[in-house]
């Protein structure tokens, strides 16, 4: 009977993760042809983009998994289930999520540091010309081969580094080498795994302070205000056409005798035709865009974009009010920066842990609602993206647009996508501490209390209390995310604030946005570095 209600359980959950997997797979897949260029579409960095944003994203689906998991085990009483009740099974279905995360956290390894490189500097090769295919996969592999000497070195320092006192002054060298291998055998190389990911996942809380922040209210706002009238965009441009021709034509009439332009005149003359052809292409698109179906339903469906938006909104506030109160909690009730700012129990009420808790018990809603959060991630940070372009410090690499991203920028948005997806876990774990750690568990506590009766003495009651990390070790178990979050307690603490600073820059992102007018129907698809031939991408 406990073989069967372990084998029934198991199965629920990892037949909603396979569902999951299915979902994710045809939404990286819908996601990356929407902003692949049509011109220079490659269907290796298309295979590429997709599978690296899956794996991202499947990744943090496993994380509900692991949390049901170790809830399951357990009644509400907090007495573990017949199937759970031997140490022997508890550890089999550990180690199962732990082979999980091995598997998957190594794959990404391979993404960013040798598949996705390589990919990227073979098209880069691939621009030159007069540079044959042996060429270009030979220059991709030397750029690679200096991704992958960082990868190993990343871990050979988690692999070794010291995270427990070292042994006595009286041992020899020989002895604190041979330690340092038992310590990496019996750890099963998890240090070293869990340092590469932790300094992945270091520059994700870069570009989610970056682009997740600023998302997270661009993209309701956007969808509050709607966009401009296009019918009034189409009078405002062809009036602005009139304008420059006429300059243009006050210019050309200065040299109608024959005298030459001055230098001034001739570079003022040159601006004004570039800015004539913008505006051309610019009436183009409005002609087509007041032609389309697609911009009569988006207005007909304006108020369901309003509604949508403020929705977005209030998740977006729910999520920094969370986020606030986590921190704060931390920096009241934690043991400092020593321990990476770690809580012992949740002493402020959180909304989203109180949230998850009380979904956890009836499966999959927490599953549903932690997707939901890690899908409005991604999407408020390729809103982000989208608005702030990939940008190297103060240079911008490319711009993010639909139907008109080359290649390489598909690269690059994946790349980081990848590394937010990889950081959201600790920003759900930093947003639910307890829910993300321990899951629904509870465990039971024996007291004395005295009897009251005509015999003396004492009775002895029981008290089910939430796991929290003063729980017994036998009594509560740890979900195998948080021992990879939190392997190195400096890494946490950078994270911590990163936190703080992730807020800050959603407000001053939510005031930005605010002050913003409302953004043209066909805000992206002109610049004036596009050239009239990439019009065809829309026009066809």
């Amino acid at each position: 009977m406990a073989a069967q209600s372990l084998l029934s359980e198991s199965v629920l959950g990892w037949s909603i993760f396979t569902f999951i997997l299915l979902v994710i797979l045809a939404f990286c897949w819908v996601y990356i042809r929407k902003f692949q260029s049509r011109q220079e579409s490659e269907v290796v960095s298309t295979i590429t983009a997709i599978c690296a944003l899956a794996i991202a994203l499947i990744t943090s689906a496993l994380l509900p998994v692991d949390i049901f998991l170790v809830s399951f085990m357990k009644y509400p009483n907090g007495t573990y289930k017949d199937w759970a009740a031997n140490n022997e099974t508890r550890g089999q279905i550990e180690d199962t999520v732990l082979y999980g995360y091995y598997t998957l956290y190594s794959i990404i390894l391979f993404c960013v540091f040798l598949w996705i490189p390589f990919v990227y500097f073979y098209y880069e090769e691939k621009d030159d010309d007069n540079v044959n295919k042996c060429s270009q996969v030979k220059n991709a592999l030397k750029y690679t081969i200096g991704f992958a000497i960082v990868c190993v070195a990343l871990l050979l320092i988690g692999a070794f580094v010291p995270l427990e006192a070292p042994l006595s002054q009286n041992s020899t060298q020989w002895e604190k080498v041979q330690c340092l291998f038992e310590k990496l055998g019996s750890s099963h190389g998890l240090p070293a795994l869990s340092f590469s990911i932790s300094s992945l996942t270091l520059i994700g809380m870069l570009a989610v302070i970056t682009y997740t922040a600023y998302g997270m209210s661009v993209l309701p706002l956007n969808l509050i205000k709607g966009t401009r009238s296009v019918a009034y965009e189409r009078l405002e441009n062809t009036e602005d056409i009139d304008d420059v021709e006429h300059q243009i034509e006050k210019l050309k009439s200065k040299c109608k005798d024959g005298r030459p332009l001055s230098s001034r005149d001739r570079h003022n003359l040159q601006e004004l035709e570039g800015k004539l052809r913008v505006l051309q292409r610019r009436g183009r698109h409005l002609e087509i865009a007041e032609r389309n179906c697609c911009t009569k339903v988006g207005m007909a469906l304006r108020p369901f974009k309003m509604l949508l938006g403020i929705f977005f909104i209030l998740v977006a506030l729910l999520l920094t009010v969370a986020l606030f109160i986590s921190n704060l909690d931390k920096a009241l009730h934690s043991a400092g920066i020593s321990s990476g700012f770690i809580i012992f129990g949740t002493n402020l009420t959180n909304p989203l842990n109180e949230l998850l808790l009380a979904l956890q018990p009836v499966f999959p809603l927490d599953y549903i609602l932690i997707t939901v959060i890690t899908v409005y991630f991604v999407l408020t940070s390729m809103a982000g993206i989208r608005h702030m372009g990939i940008w190297f410090f103060w240079i911008r690499l490319y711009k993010i647009r639909p139907k008109r991203t080359r290649p390489q920028a598909l690269l690059f948005l994946c790349m980081i996508l990848l590394l937010i997806v990889l950081h959201t876990s600790y920003m759900i774990y930093s947003l639910a501490p307890q829910y993300v750690m321990y899951g629904s568990q509870k465990y039971h506590v024996q007291s004395q209390m005295p009897s009251a009766g005509p015999t003396s003495g004492n009775a002895t009651s029981g008290i089910t209390k939430i796991c929290d990390a003063d729980a017994p070790e036998d009594q509560c178990t740890v979900t195998r995310s948080y021992l990879f979050l939190h392997k190195f307690w400096f890494f946490s603490t950078i994270y911590y604030f990163g936190n703080w600073a992730f807020i800050g820059a959603f407000l001053v992102g939510l005031v930005v946005s605010c002050c913003r007018g409302k953004k043209s129907v066909i805000e992206g698809e002109v610049e004036a570095d596009d050239s009239d031939i990439s019009d065809d991408e829309y026009v066809h």
